[in-house]
């Protein structure tokens, strides 16, 4: 299985906080987004790791070190994430687990979603009540699968965390899904539309958050909170999160803001 982290963009609303840098290189503690994704990713035992960057190319990839394949979307300015994993497409028939660049997460939801069961599964996270902004990408769940994928959704069962997985089957069904989005103008979309007319074929499942911490970095706002509470919350449970990249490794070799 190969990892795809969507890292394209700049992140001009948080120029305030990452100067410069593509948010994927904003420090979180100790290191970077980037840094920590890939960290989080070779100990669960995927080492198989690419980078799709436009943005600060050649910060990324220094950052992202030996053995990352950088997949270069020179358009980052005028497209969006559905673009930058038809990029890297080629790197996708044997199944794998994208991850957008901008998300700060427990290691433990990364251990969920790779030990699932389900070979297309979603990392989501419910909340009491339906008080979702315009930002959040809303998800509604029948029968514990995808029913429909949308910032503009209404009725929303959950949020999506920006980390999903495919099998070689279901990558297949997304490749196509977004050929017809991309050859119909649809570059500028989020990736999330592939996954709404991917669920017209083909079931995504959803794998809750569990209440581990996580938080998407849009806004300086997001990336304080990030620094004073969320990675608090992750360092917190420091002492277990060996055992549990393990057990992730292990398993794996035989087979907006939340705090």
């Amino acid at each position: 299985m190969t990892a795809i982290i969507l890292a394209a963009g700049r992140g001009g609303r948080l120029r305030g906080v990452a100067g410069d840098k593509p948010k994927c290189l904003i420090r979180i503690g100790d290191c970077t987004l980037l840094e920590r994704q890939i960290r989080t990713l070779r100990a669960c035992g995927v080492t198989q790791i690419a980078v799709a960057a436009g943005y600060g190319i050649q910060d990324v990839q220094r950052i992202g070190g030996p053995g990352i394949h950088i997949v270069h979307n020179e358009q980052y300015a005028s497209t969006n994430s559905l673009y930058s994993l038809w990029l890297a497409r080629t790197l996708m028939p044997g199944g794998c687990v994208i991850l957008n660049g901008d998300v700060l997460f427990h290691p433990q939801l990364l251990v969920d979603l790779l030990t699932a069961r389900y070979e297309d599964a979603l990392l989501v996270s419910s909340r009491d009540g339906n008080e979702y902004s315009t930002e959040e990408m809303k998800v509604r769940i029948r029968a514990g699968r995808v029913a429909a994928i949308s910032k503009t959704l209404t009725n929303a069962d959950a949020e999506n965390i920006g980390i999903a997985k495919f099998g070689a089957a279901g990558v297949a069904v997304l490749v196509d899904e977004m050929r017809r989005l991309v050859s119909s103008g649809g570059v500028n979309e989020w990736l999330p539309a592939a996954f709404a007319k991917f669920c017209h074929h083909r079931p995504l499942h959803v794998v809750d958050s569990r209440g581990f911490p996580w938080i998407e970095i849009d806004f300086p706002e997001d990336y304080w909170r990030a620094c004073s509470d969320v990675l608090p919350a992750i360092d917190a449970t420091e002492g277990d999160r060996q055992h549990q990249w393990q057990v992730a490794a292990g398993a794996f070799g035989r087979t907006r803001h939340h705090v």
